[in-house]
């Protein structure tokens, strides 16, 4: 019976291998017509050309092939090559389509250089988007793209070409010119979303062993060479680049730009580099790739592939595949090009010492459907002999070598490219009826004995370490190797930053063992300046455990050099995240909607902040606007030369952490201005929302100014923080999810009431908002692009909260509005609100009735908080006790602000928010 057993899990393995959806992370586009059916396709299995191709008949990666092509054109076994030629032909003359469809199967999608000189004789990227089940990704070829900015130069006049090459400085504007052009197209497909990756084929050029030096070494090589060997010969070779230090500096200059996308969007697009195998052009040692070990090293977070197996040095690629972490090896090109025999090889000495985690699957497909065809075709078959071989010896058992196969083929690549792709296998796979589980899953179950472990102030017991030191720290200090102390932060209930300085050593080994910062339960409960609440409880311990995914540098434009900041939540001493932690409950709920719904939120945040000058004078407000002159998107010549320079620097130092800013601009408000930040995932977005204020806030605090999210810092428009979120499923139609978004909405609407005291948490929140102002009305209602309402509908499946400011605890915030969003999805709350089309002002009282408009926003915070407290439905959405501990410690922290003066209440929270 075990047999049986054994021989049905292989049998399903085996037919894993032979479906399994394919990404292929290496290809190139398919001829046209008539190429497509006159080319010479001896070039199905080899590299050789010109006389050299007369001998590849006698070659055994020809040999199989024919044999496999007479199936696929459904000819007999003694047919010959001419009669596949004919056949072929009479194919395409039929029904091309048929015939690539048929050689696509199995492709779910393409990632395709389009790089090669082969103009309009070749189909674009995204034709082929037809035959593959999601749309193709382009990958942009450097060398491609450089020779098309030289030629337009040379057709511009901006060359030097002929006796002009004597004359340095014009060489030196070109180079400069060219350069430039060459970074913003660079720049722009790291941008472009239908841009999968980039590559190098430096390899055909000058070869791998490129020079990583300073940059005006580089620089100075890369115009040394563009002139005395680019610049003589380039009309003759057709711009093609083919000059040592300029293409080093081409793949330099590609590399850090990448890097910097990485620190602006925690993502960097792959760089591919062709490796090893190619045509007679390709000098053979200088293709290994261990000549780019340097290049590796020297930019830790490009992540490198190493094409087409490295063929003949797959082992060599294996090693940096391994030793490197941002490193990875394809295993393309091989197929079909080399002996069945061969490829089996190929694949074993990569799996020699490789993580199958680096492993990629490419066909390196091009012209012809055909070799896209073969290769998949060997390559299935390869792996099914290996793999199958591995689990008979019991090297792996059946579920490894599915993930195994499934990673390979699919996800690999899906995490790699970022493509957010969904693996569809079939349910009756080779798991044999075995759950698969995680090394972490199976610690847990197999409940390890705990260890007791002290740092000052603190014990902290735990069965398992929580930080993933490997995947997170040790890359993040490969890239800021002088990082001397962490700032571990947190917000407490009143959204006031609050946080702890760690030296790195003191750090570091608290994570290698697995510990948390104690502090007293007490913080859970204290106003701002540390007075005390009735919730306040000083007995016991709560312990903050740093989310190292947050990690980021400090700006350096202060005092604080060489110093991180990294986000936390709280636990209990067991390591459970503690109920009372909103940035804990605000990641449940995303798994909740995801587990019970398939829905995932994308959230981006809108700061709004006002720059003051300080008047220390015992006359006139402490606080005056940096500003003046200005309105809503104005570039005055007042902002020119005072605001926006620090402006510009801001967004800089933002870069420079990591964070990007899709806009700037100018608010209505004196000295006020507005950076959006891009969409994330929403504990994600939370983090680099309160990451970003304090950046702005330091660098503000550098110039002598005082950067604030207070809501009426100066008399006119006040700073809100309005908040983008949409709907998104990976396995739900649009259609289904609106079913889902009216009844989430529908709850947020009736419960705006008491979502305020959460969203907008002081009392000069409710100054801010008021009609004909563009602040979000005093109206409950929703509209379509309708800014005078509280709730706007910008676009489909996407709102926009305005009712929302910066004084508020934003993941408290954020959560209160997915508790009771999900509440109307388990609820069905019906939407009996209409789409408000004007501004409700202009409306009479019998059309606002008509629309179901019939409540106001609270008119101060006394009223949101009455509302909160009297709201049940909100109390139990979120959890247990968290509301009512909330509006406890909100009374008492506005029965202290106001004991103040109205100017040193202002003054007080300006300073703090």
């Amino acid at each position: 019976m075990e047999e049986t057993d054994n021989a049905h899990t292989l049998d399903a393995l085996k037919q894993l291998i032979r479906t399994c959806p394919i990404i292929d992370n290496h290809a190139h586009n398919l001829l046209r017509a008539p190429a497509i059916k006159t080319g010479n396709i001896l070039t199905f299995t080899t590299e050789a050309e010109g006389d050299a191709l007369e001998d590849t008949p006698t070659s055994l990666p020809h040999l199989r092939a024919v044999r496999q092509l007479r199936k696929l054109y459904d000819l007999p076994a003694d047919g010959d090559w001419d009669a596949i030629v004919k056949k072929r032909r009479a194919l395409l003359d039929q029904d091309p389509s048929a015939l690539i469809t048929k050689c696509f199967e199995g492709t779910h999608t393409l990632l395709i250089d389009d790089g090669l000189a082969f103009g309009d004789r070749v189909e674009p990227y995204n034709w082929h988007d037809r035959y593959v089940q999601s749309p193709c990704k382009r990958i942009v070829r450097i060398e491609a793209t450089a020779s098309d900015i030289l030629s337009t130069l040379y057709q511009q006049n901006q060359l030097p070409v002929g006796i002009a090459v004597a004359d340095e400085e014009a060489c030196s504007l070109a180079w400069v010119a060219f350069i430039t052009a060459f970074e913003q197209a660079i720049a722009a497909a790291i941008e472009d979303p239908d841009v999968a990756g980039f590559k190098s084929v430096i390899c055909y050029r000058t070869g791998l062993d490129i020079q990583v030096g300073k940059d005006l070494d580089v620089t100075e090589d890369g115009l040394r060479s563009f002139r005395k060997h680019f610049l003589p010969e380039c009309v003759a070779r057709k711009f093609r680049v083919e000059a040592k230090g300029m293409n080093d500096a081409l793949v330099i200059s590609a590399c850090k730009l990448i890097a910097a996308g990485y620190r602006s969007n925690d993502f960097a697009k792959p760089f591919q580099f062709h490796t090893g195998l190619g045509d007679a052009d390709i000098d053979l040692l200088d293709a290994n790739p261990a000549c780019l070990q340097e290049l590796i090293k020297n930019f830790p977070t490009v992540p490198i592939v190493l094409l087409h197996s490295s063929y003949p040095y797959t082992r060599e690629a294996g090693y940096l595949a391994t030793v490197y972490k941002n490193c990875y090896l394809d295993i393309g090109e091989v197929f079909p090009m080399v002996s069945r025999d061969g490829q089996e090889q190929i694949l074993r000495q990569a799996l020699e010492l490789t993580p199958w985690s680096k492993l990629l699957w490419s066909t390196d497909g091009h012209f012809f459907p055909e070799t896209f065809w073969l290769a998949n075709l060997q390559g299935r078959e390869a792996l099914e002999r290996v793999v199958c071989e591995y689990v008979e010896r019991e090297d792996l058992d059946v579920p490894q070598a599915t993930k195994f196969v499934q990673d390979f083929f699919f996800e690999n690549s899906n995490r790699l490219y970022e493509l957010k792709l969904k693996l569809d296998v079939p349910n009756d796979g080779a798991q044999g009826g075995e759950e698969t589980i995680s090394p972490l899953q199976r610690q847990l179950i197999e409940s390890p004995p705990t260890s007791t472990l002290e740092l000052p102030n603190h014990t902290v017991t735990m069965a398992h370490n929580p930080y993933d030191i490997a995947g997170s720290y040790d890359p993040f200090l490969a890239r800021f190797p002088s990082t001397q102390f962490f700032f571990v932060q947190w917000l407490d209930f009143l959204g006031q930053m609050r946080m702890r300085c760690v030296p790195t050593a003191t750090f570091k080994r608290l994570l290698e063992t697995g510990q948390r910062l104690g502090i007293s339960h007490g913080n859970l409960g204290t106003l701002q300046n540390d007075g005390s609440t009735p919730v306040c409880d000083p007995v016991g311990a709560i312990f903050v455990e740093p989310d190292l995914q947050t990690l980021r540098p400090m700006q350096t434009l202060g005092t604080q050099q060489n110093s991180a900041t990294v986000m936390a939540r709280f636990t209990d001493s067991e390591g459970a995240p503690l109920q009372m932690c909103p940035r804990s409950t605000l990641q449940n709920l995303i798994r909740t909607f995801q587990r019970e719904y398939n829905v995932n939120f994308l959230v981006g945040f809108e700061i709004e902040v006002t720059f003051c000058k300080r008047n220390p004078s015992a006359e006139g407000d402490l606080f005056t606007p940096l500003d003046s002159t200005r309105s809503w998107g104005t570039f005055t010549d007042e902002q020119y030369v005072t605001a926006f320079p620090l402006m510009t620097k801001i967004i800089l130092a933002l870069q420079s952490i990591g964070i990007g800013v899709d806009y700037l601009h100018a608010e209505s408000g004196p000295g006020q201005y507005e950076f959006v930040l891009p969409p994330y995932p929403p504990v994600l977005a939370v983090d680099t929302l309160i990451q970003a204020r304090q950046c702005i806030m330091q660098v503000a605090a550098t110039h002598g100014l005082r950067a604030t999210c207070y809501p009426t810092s100066f008399a006119g428009i006040g700073n809100a923080a309005h908040v983008h979120m949409s709907f998104n499923s990976t396995k739900l139609p649009p259609e289904e999810l609106e079913k889902l978004e009216i009844p989430f909405m529908a709850s947020v609407l009736e419960h705006m009431s008491s979502l305020c005291a959460l969203t907008m948490p002081q009392g000069a929140s409710y100054s801010r908002v008021v009609d004909n102002s563009w602040s979000g009305g005093t109206w409950i209602a929703w509209g379509t692009q309708n800014r005078e309402v509280p709730l706007r509908k910008p676009a489909k499946l996407r709102w926009e909260v305005r009712c929302l400011d910066g004084c508020a605890n934003m993941y408290l915030a954020m959560s209160s509005i997915l508790a009771i969003g999900l509440h109307g999805i388990r609820t069905g709350t019906k939407l009996s609100m209409k789409d408000c089309p004007k501004n409700p002002t202009a409306l009479s009282s019998e059309e606002l009735h008509a629309l179901g408009i019939t409540k106001k926003l609270p008119k101060s915070i006394d009223e949101a908080v009455e509302s909160a407290d009297n709201d049940s439905e909100l109390e139990q959405a979120l959890p247990t006790g968290m509301l009512k501990h909330y509006l406890i410690m909100k009374k008492t922290e506005q029965a202290m602000l106001n004991e103040m003066s109205e100017t040193d209440r202002k003054v007080w929270l300006m300073e703090r928010y």
